[in-house]
C-alpha cells in the first residue's frame, strides 16, 4: 500500500485480558505492515458499531476526511445461561457489516463469539490462532481492494 493507513482499533472491554491479547495479535500486524493505528475502549461489543459510526462522522474540519482509513473490531462474547449471548452476537455483527456496505469501509471484524473461556483464549492468543492479527489483516487487505476501486486513499 503506498500511502501508510491510519486504522482505529476499537476495543470491546468486558473480558480485558482476552481483548488485550486480541490488540496484541492486531498491532504486531498493523505495525509489520507500516500501518499507524490508535486504541480505542468501549464496555462490550455492542457499543463497537456505534463507535465506530460516531468515528466515521466526526471529519477532520480542516480537509473533510475521515481520521480514519479502516477499522478493526475486537472483543469477545462468552455464551452464558441467558439468549443476551445472541443479541450481542448477531446485533454488532450486522451493526459492523451495515457501517461497511452503508460507507465503502473496511472494516477488520475480530469478535470472538464463543461457547467458553478455553475457547476464546485459543482464538486470541497470538501463537495459536491470532484472530486480533487475522482482523488487522482482514482490514488491510480490504483497504487494498479499495484501492483497487479507486476508493482509498478517501
Amino acid at each position: 500500500m503506498a500511502q501508510k493507513p491510519n486504522i482505529m482499533i476499537v476495543e470491546a472491554r468486558f473480558y480485558p485480558a482476552i481483548s488485550d491479547e486480541l490488540a496484541k495479535g492486531a498491532i504486531r500486524h498493523l505495525e509489520a505492515e507500516g500501518a499507524s493505528y490508535e486504541r480505542f475502549e468501549v464496555p462490550g461489543a455492542f457499543e463497537i458499531p456505534s463507535a465506530i459510526q460516531m468515528a466515521i462522522r466526526a471529519r477532520s474540519f480542516s480537509t473533510l476526511t475521515h481520521r480514519f482509513d479502516g477499522y478493526v473490531a475486537l472483543g469477545c462474547v462468552i455464551r452464558g445461561e441467558t439468549s443476551h449471548y445472541d443479541y450481542v452476537c448477531a446485533e454488532s455483527a450486522r451493526g459492523l457489516q451495515d457501517l461497511a456496505l452503508r460507507y465503502t469501509i473496511a472494516i477488520g471484524y475480530g469478535i470472538l463469539t464463543v461457547e467458553n473461556e478455553a475457547q476464546a483464549w485459543a482464538r486470541a492468543t497470538v501463537h495459536e490462532k491470532n484472530r486480533g492479527g487475522a482482523a488487522a489483516k482482514a482490514c488491510l487487505e480490504m483497504l487494498e481492494f479499495k484501492r483497487h476501486f479507486n476508493l482509498f486513499p478517501r
